[in-house]
């Protein structure tokens, strides 16, 4: 049983040590192809054939000449073409050079070598590079492709939220504040308020500016200016480095500086705390009766208790919400931190951006599912409304200040502090004021689950916004 045990165990789902890449796998898919090594290699690749390409078409450099149509044929199809079997061979010459980003010079070099035109050009693989210039567009091409699908992913669950929040847009609910019974709003509103917290947020993450470097051992074109300094190599990095979709930074060390990485992490993380607060918020109004949960199927709820529902889409996602904010904290403060022109301490922080991200995504997508399985129970809502008519309080104190009543919040504080009112207590109350007509009768026709103000309006107007900033903006 021993030797069983300890035997080496081929990667699959069931012997992944990381949940995301076994128990969650499937729910994250899309992101293997961009946070993977096979990815990471992938894109190293790209850059630099594109790097060959713009030195060959765009330098003036003597010793490397345009290239024909088929020499340009053969360098598309190693980046159109590159699969697991070449990123295997990368590593296998990595394994021999212990130096990743040198295995893609070498493998390449391999790939062009039997084509006399290319094989003539292969020492301007990699010219005048540093490692970090192929690796920080590597980077920035991997989070810009994940933008697009985060954006694809919260907005989906943030319409989902929308569309809930429409359906019960002037249904009153009771509100808590400091856990205590308060001033009546709708469930619309409230879930409305959340749908505007995160668009606030998409922007903010649409807008982060990705950017890169091409510059060097130390960011100064040392390289470059002994080799051919007749170009303007400032001048060229910024070319390439925009026909890649990034922009280009201009002033760095060895790396690129990585604070545009910071901004990019804490807009997740202002996202993932939103989502933290929705979750906790939902599950607080799931477990006063405000929402009931669709079952699924045979699902079991515990495993001693049948009864059980549990809300274990918004525990699941709160979880992986902490988890990945814990891990994007980290790299928001530590990728920006390098001693003097570069040290190695960024470099396997990199490699764990995807599972902070695939936290993300798994925790976004868990909390559209508790959102597609809820159903508001009107019976329940408005059942905690009648058993709390000392919420009327406001209203009526704040109506006696405006006709000069002495003492009207003294008076209301002494109805109903610590105590519970009923229809007719505050009708008696109400009664023996000296309003106006008017101001008497409307008080008296309040309750609490009319006394809702404008959360309606509100809620309707902040989903007919979002909706139509979706409608104007092109998709992701």
């Amino acid at each position: 049983m021993k030797n069983r045990t300890q035997r080496t165990l081929h990667l699959q789902p069931l012997t992944a040590i990381s949940p995301v890449d076994g128990r969650y796998a499937e729910q994250v898919a899309e992101l293997g192809p961009i946070f993977s090594e096979y990815g990471l290699i992938r894109r190293r690749v790209l850059i630099e054939v594109r790097w060959l390409q713009l030195l060959a078409a765009a330098s003036r450099i003597r010793e490397i000449r345009p290239f024909s149509d088929r020499a340009g044929r053969i360098l598309e199809s190693i980046i159109t073409r590159f699969d697991i079997e070449d990123a295997r061979r990368v590593k296998d010459l990595e394994g021999v050079t212990h130096h990743d980003v040198k295995a893609v010079e070498y493998f390449l070099k391999e790939k062009v070598a039997g084509n006399r035109e290319l094989a003539g050009a292969s020492e301007f693989f990699h010219f005048g590079c540093t490692s970090e210039d192929i690796n920080n567009l590597a980077h920035g091409l991997m989070l810009a492709e994940a933008r697009t699908v985060l954006i694809k992913a919260i907005e989906k669950f943030q319409h989902a939220v929308a569309a809930s929040a429409q359906k019960v847009a002037g249904m009153p609910m009771l509100s808590r504040t400091h856990g205590q019974p308060a001033s009546p709003t709708t469930l619309g509103k409230e879930l409305a308020v959340f749908v505007h917290r995160i668009q606030k947020q998409i922007d903010s993450f649409r807008a982060v500016r990705i950017l890169g470097k091409m510059n060097g051992a130390v960011g100064n074109f040392n390289a470059h200016l002994a080799a051919c300094p007749e170009l303007d190599w400032m001048k060229l990095s910024d070319r390439f480095v925009s026909s890649l979709g990034l922009e280009w930074n201009p002033h760095t060390t060895q790396i690129e500086s990585h604070d545009y990485m910071a901004e990019y992490f804490h807009a997740l993380i202002r996202l993932n705390t939103i989502l933290v607060d929705f979750c906790r918020d939902t599950w607080g109004y799931i477990a006063l009766g405000y929402f009931r949960q669709r079952p699924a199927g045979d699902e079991v709820g515990s495993s001693t208790m049948p009864h059980k529902v549990n809300p274990i889409d918004f525990e699941n996602a709160e979880g992986n919400l902490t988890l990945a904010n814990s891990l994007l904290h980290h790299m928001a403060e530590k990728l920006p931190v390098s001693r003097w022109q570069r040290d190695l301490s960024d470099s396997t922080t990199l490699r764990n951006m995807g599972t902070a991200v695939a936290h993300s995504l798994i925790a976004w997508r868990a909390c559209l599912r508790g959102v597609d399985r809820l159903e508001a129970d009107p019976g329940a809502l408005q059942r905690d409304l009648d058993r709390n008519w000392e919420v009327l309080a406001e209203a009526i104190q704040t109506v006696m200040r405006r006709y000069g009543i002495a003492q009207p919040y003294e008076q209301l504080r002494e109805l109903t502090r610590g105590g519970k009112l009923d229809a007719e207590s505050v009708h008696g109350f109400v009664e023996k004021l000296n309003l106006p007509a008017g101001a008497r009768k409307r008080l008296l026709k309040l309750t609490p689950a009319t006394y809702t103000g404008n959360a309606e309006e509100q809620a309707l107007s902040i989903i007919r916004t979002v909706l139509k900033q979706g409608a104007r903006r092109p998709s992701a």
